[in-house]
């Protein structure tokens, strides 16, 4: 009989300086079960630890949405699962949480999570499927007591250098939410039009340059060189601005950066389509007197979000909205630099 030859010891990657820089290479962050306390000084520090999700506003989403035992509720957006496990932790056993998401990877590792937490399928059930499918789901469920939608992207996409969501390390420019699903960020750019991706830059993040970044972009392409990597696109970025004075090139190119990622994330998930889709089917899938709280963190949504709601709330349908936005204390915001561009919305069903 054949013994089978052991496979090599493969030594972790080594790094240089003290604290690893790159994602791959932080491997403690990256088992937070293994090395709780290097993630819980990386969150002292203001930092997010890599694979990890921080939720923001977690007690002015439970103090507004006054979950009880024996209730049904819907978490538009799973990610990492800190919002869904607040929630399910007041239904004490009784009731049940209905989640959706479009990530396989992440949602797969969530609901391992919660299962080990003690949060099986008897309280749970998680759906791979846009949110947008909320009436099928509330169909199934007879309508909802309570419903969180935190429309923000999950640090776990954003700092996976693999998915392309930040323009601060190398890496393929994907930007989708689903790898499985539609074309990538660098697909699109393949085949768009100076007009159009210039149209596309202003409306979905208010881009000030959108006209030179989109003819800078566009070139670039014409020229035989395809920009399928943040690094290109951000070179290009960098070298549209080169004309501004220096005391405000860097900021202006970070913030520049931020805003057309966004756009081009909006648009290759349809991002706009799928919100404006669920605002239209929320009130049906509320039971008499059911709460919802909307996340958002860009003008784009939550000028929609805003809409929708007075919307309803002028038509009857509401008994009661937010007419301003709740933000997250300097508290939080100050341990957690992305809770800052939060704003909450809330309504409450008529009776």
């Amino acid at each position: 009989m054949q013994q089978e030859t052991p496979k090599p010891h493969k030594r972790r990657v080594r790094y240089k300086g003290k604290y690893p820089k790159k994602f791959e290479e932080k491997y403690k962050e990256l088992n937070p079960e293994k090395y709780q306390d290097t993630v819980e000084h990386v969150i002292r520090k203001g930092n997010t630890p890599a694979g990890m999700h921080i939720s923001i506003m977690v007690k002015e989403i439970l103090d507004f949405l006054k979950i009880q035992p024996g209730e049904t509720g819907f978490d538009a957006t799973l990610g990492y699962g800190g919002h869904t496990k607040a929630m399910m932790e007041c239904l004490h056993g009784e009731g049940h949480m209905y989640a959706t998401d479009v990530d396989p990877e992440e949602s797969a590792k969530t609901k391992k999570r919660l299962e080990e937490q003690g949060f099986g399928e008897g309280i749970l059930t998680i759906k791979l499927q846009n949110f947008c499918t909320i009436d099928e789901i509330a169909k199934e469920a007879g309508g909802f007591d309570f419903i969180l939608a935190d429309l923000g992207v999950s640090s776990m996409q954003i700092d996976n250098p693999k998915r392309g969501f930040s323009f601060r390390a190398d890496g393929p420019l994907d930007l989708r939410l689903n790898q499985q699903k539609g074309i990538s960020a660098a697909e699109r750019l393949d085949q768009i039009s100076r007009e159009e991706l210039a149209g596309m830059l202003y409306e979905n993040s208010d881009e000030p340059y959108c006209e030179e970044i989109a003819k800078a972009i566009t070139d670039e392409i014409r020229k035989g060189n395809r920009i399928d990597s943040t690094t290109k696109l951000r070179t290009v970025i960098e070298n549209t601005l080169d004309f501004l004075p220096e005391k405000e090139k860097k900021d202006t190119i970070r913030k520049t950066c931020q805003r057309v990622f966004q756009a081009l994330r909006i648009d290759v998930n349809q991002e706009f389509e799928v919100l404006y889709e669920f605002m239209e089917k929320l009130p049906d899938a509320l039971k008499s007197g059911g709460r919802v709280a909307i996340l958002t963190f860009h003008s784009g949504e939550d000028k929609l979000v805003k809409k929708a709601l007075k919307a309803g709330y002028k038509a009857g349908i509401y008994s009661d909205y937010a007419k301003d936005v709740i933000r997250p204390s300097m508290q939080e915001c100050a341990q957690n630099g992305r809770a800052r561009s939060t704003k909450m919305r809330w309504a409450v069903k008529a009776e």
